[in-house]
């Protein structure tokens, strides 16, 4: 666990001192970066637009005027509407992104966390299609490190069929090296998986029926080593037990070296090992069982891979009828 780090506004306004202020220098009031600070800050908040970041600005007025250079006071929500229309979406992207990389920095710095794990997760944002427009909502792949609790980039895209495109873009924006990348099976492309590997981090990628040939041969190696006990390979196992909420779940999870028959291997760049993760949940005296398969570039270390698996928050792969793990 990370600890807390204090971090000075004086320091996150650095991070846009160069950004290029699109205003008339005429009655010019309130200075860029503590303008696009507290838009930033209130955007974390909650904020939604001009007018509910100039309403969160108000209520923290006496905290802002000790901390960020405002000679006229809090900006109103005229100010915010002009700076953020008129900036330029890259310089701002570069300054976040600047800052971003500084807070990861302090928090591996702080944490006793050897790995990292990043996941890769796309999301609907909420009320932003325009039905009257014909406009869909906005689709954004974003990289979260979930023991950090901290978003390091995010990149819109149409529709959810266009993360494939979006996830690499992704990639290139954020310093994902020494970390984990887990990503649900849209993100399993051997292109994607070849990134991660090139910039120094290794994956854990879920396997579905997107990648046929890949996920059935997976599938069937498992389930015939698990006929012979996995007498005749390497492997590790790890079981957990977890109570709450109503519901007790048992999770097995079982890494394999991947066979150096498996179909496309050579095109996997990294890939060494393969895993499965079988959880039986009993809820209300009724009991589910289901299994998720993986392919990763981690080496044998089934607590690693458990780790990385648990922080990934996707749905579950239903275990199919005959298919079992002993």
């Amino acid at each position: 666990m990370a600890k807390s780090v204090a971090v000075g506004l004086d320091e996150v306004t650095g991070y846009f001192a160069q950004l290029e202020d699109p205003r008339s220098s005429v009655n010019r009031q309130h200075p860029l970066e503590s303008v696009v600070v507290i838009a930033v800050l209130a955007i974390l908040a909650g904020a939604s637009g001009p007018t509910t970041i100039a309403k969160w600005a108000a209520l923290k007025a006496d905290l802002l005027m000790q901390c960020l250079d405002l000679p006229a006071g809090v900006p109103g929500k005229d100010v915010f509407r002009r700076v953020l229309a008129g900036l330029r979406p890259e310089a701002f992207q570069a300054g976040f992104s600047a800052w971003l990389r500084a807070l990861k920095a302090a928090a591996w710095e702080t944490s006793e966390v050897n790995q990292p794990i990043m996941a890769i997760d796309g999301k609907t944002v909420r009320r932003s299609h325009d039905r009257r427009h014909g406009l869909g909502a906005l689709h954004a792949v974003s990289v979260w490190a979930s023991e950090w609790g901290l978003s390091l980039g995010q990149v819109a895209c149409a529709e959810k069929s266009n993360e494939i495109a979006a996830i690499p873009e992704l990639l290139n924006l954020v310093d994902i090296s020494g970390a984990i990348i887990t990503i649900d099976a849209m993100g399993t492309q051997k292109a994607i998986a070849a990134q991660i590997v090139e910039n120094k981090a290794d994956f854990v990628l879920a396997l579905k029926a997107n990648q046929e040939t890949l996920y059935d041969a997976v599938i069937q190696y498992i389930d015939t080593q698990s006929e012979n006990d996995f007498n005749n390979v390497t492997v590790r196992s790890h079981t957990t037990h977890d109570k709450g909420h109503g519901r007790e779940e048992t999770r097995t999870y079982i890494q394999l070296p991947a066979p150096a028959d498996l179909p496309g291997l050579s095109h996997w760049k990294g890939l060494r090992t393969i895993g499965v993760v079988v959880s039986c949940c009993l809820r209300n005296g009724a009991e589910t069982v289901e299994a998720r398969y993986y392919i990763s570039s981690l080496k044998l270390g089934v607590k690693q891979f458990a780790r990385a698996v648990r922080r990934e928050h996707r749905k579950h792969l239903p275990l199919e009828p005959g298919r079992h793990v002993s």
